[in-house]
């Protein structure tokens, strides 16, 4: 990072040689941006006796396309019906997600629906009761599990697995957390709402992802700096959030804190040949460096 430091920039991360094509045709006009999809990502907490506050991480198998191996946390793209009007809604409403994610009601709603919905797709967890007041209990079981693969290849949307089972929205079991757009210089790129969630009583995290081949409830300054000694390989948001949640010692804690919702879009440059993203301040001192 020797050039960034002689510019007096310390939140440079030097990129595989691979990139730097990407990154040249980008800033020289010879391609376009891919449009970022809109996205939304959970990160399930709870304490641990023993360990403290704990986040709920996957690690995606090393087939998929987008960050393979990474560790993540419960998320992904939007679903155009996640949107539906019509499904029962208990907490802050869709105008009000909007202005903490500056998103039109409409696209709030979905953003809301997909974190929920993807949440119970990849670890059972899920955020809805049969009441305002409620959550679910125990989600394992042969019955939750064809709801959760009718969600996954969309023969059900999740407004109606919610009113086929009788069952509200809680939004209020969520809190806005941060708002990350992938660079420009990737082919696969996300507009991506982070939320936070406490991990409801009475129901278990399980690995059900294709995606995923190791889940791990952690402490986010263990996660981070494991990151930052190259045992897990991590993306830029996730390091960021892990950062910011390690200075938390409870679930309380977390969900009372006061966020202004940053947009974070990481920019590519050459400097001297080589291909450098440039990161939020703090960062970059979470990764390996060499």
């Amino acid at each position: 990072m020797s050039e960034w430091l002689a510019m007096g920039i310390t939140n440079g991360l030097k990129l595989p040689e691979s990139f730097r094509g990407q990154v040249e045709d980008i800033l020289e006009g010879r391609a376009e941006p891919v449009a970022a999809k809109d996205a939304a990502t959970v990160v399930v907490l709870r304490d641990h006796g023993e360990h403290g506050l704990q986040a709920f991480m996957l690690r995606r198998v090393r087939s998929m396309a987008f960050a393979p191996g990474a560790y993540v946390f419960p998320g992904g793209s939007v679903d155009p019906r996640d949107g539906e009007a019509a499904l029962a809604w208990s907490g802050p409403s869709p105008a009000e997600w909007g202005k903490a994610f500056d998103a039109d009601e409409t696209l709030a709603r979905e953003l809301v629906c997909a974190a929920v919905r993807e949440t119970f797709e990849e670890t059972l967890v899920l955020l809805a009761g049969p009441t305002a007041e409620t959550v679910v209990g125990d989600t394992r079981g042969d019955d939750w599990e064809a709801d959760r693969q009718a969600l996954l290849d969309r023969s059900q949307s999740f407004g109606g697995f919610l009113d086929r089972r009788g069952l509200v929205l809680r939004s209020d079991l969520l809190r806005p957390w941060a708002h990350w757009i992938t660079p420009k210089i990737e082919r696969r790129r996300y507009d991506t709402r982070f939320f936070v969630a406490a991990m409801p009583a009475g129901q278990r995290a399980r690995d059900v992802s294709t995606e995923a081949d190791q889940v791990a409830w952690v402490s986010p300054g263990e996660a981070a700096e494991r990151a930052a000694r190259g045992e897990w390989m991590m993306l830029p948001p996730t390091i960021a959030t892990l950062a910011e949640l390690a200075e938390f010692a409870t679930v309380a804690d977390v969900l009372a804190a006061r966020r202004e919702i940053v947009v974070h879009e990481p920019v590519a440059e050459i400097i001297d040949g080589d291909a450098y993203l440039v990161l939020p301040e703090g960062v970059a001192r979470h990764y390996p460096q060499g």
